[in-house]
């Protein structure tokens, strides 16, 4: 999968988000670089970003990112999309996907009726809820690597230090937003699934032997 693929992706994701209102704010990627060469497509203030790995509470980590408007979405419920991917000499070495929800619906509180009446906020409303954040991360230095206990492509929920579920291959956007949608606004995905574009593309196979013996996550186009 190329840098041009992956941007028009995130592009497609966004104004698809967008278009069905699944969106409330938005940022297009901002880009650096050749996309044949050295490429790099990140978000608006994406110094940001580095909070998502410092130990600090996760509501300062979700009020750093929104304060910063460090997100491509902000999604109906308040929660934040962000992608990041950088290229060398055209290959992808590294992405950063994450999904961060609000701590508190605030706008639910503010405003319940709106959300009750409309049957696609069914899957936020739920007092059960827990909200944590998801990361898909994928690094190619070999440095890095180890063997299962650090994957080169890798999930992590909820800011726990080591976990590393690991990933048979990076991530295209496509891919991340249907899994999001597909789990966590699973009614909204059932009623505009066939207006959501599928992935069109995938990166190249990186789960090793050993990793693919444990429980890991298989990424297919539909």
């Amino acid at each position: 999968m190329r840098a041009t693929d992956t941007l028009s992706e995130i592009e497609a994701l966004t104004a698809n988000l967008v278009g069905l209102s699944l969106s409330n704010e938005q940022n297009f990627p901002s880009t650096h670089g050749d996309p044949k060469s050295n490429f790099e497509i990140t978000v608006k203030n994406a110094g940001a970003l580095t909070v998502a790995l410092r130990n600090v509470s996760y509501r300062d980590i979700y009020s750093t990112l929104s304060d910063a408007n460090c997100f491509n979405m902000k999604l109906l419920d308040g929660a934040l999309v962000c992608l990041r991917y950088r290229f060398e000499a055209g290959k992808l070495v590294e992405h950063n996907l994450g999904y961060f929800p609000s701590p508190d619906l605030e706008q639910f509180q503010n405003e319940p009726e709106i959300y009750l009446s409309d049957d696609i906020y069914a899957d936020i409303v739920e007092r059960n809820i827990v909200p944590f954040p998801i990361r898909f991360d994928f690094n190619a230095d070999e440095a890095r690597y180890v063997d299962v206990d650090h994957p080169y492509s890798h999930l992590t929920l909820g800011q726990y230090k080591n976990c590393r579920i690991p990933v048979c291959s990076p991530v295209s956007p496509l891919a991340f937003g249907g899994f999001i949608l597909r789990n966590f606004y699973n009614t909204v995905f059932r009623k505009f699934s066939d207006d959501i574009p599928a992935p069109k593309f995938r990166f190249a196979q990186t789960i090793s032997p050993n990793e693919q013996k444990i429980p890991h996550v298989v990424l297919a186009t539909r």
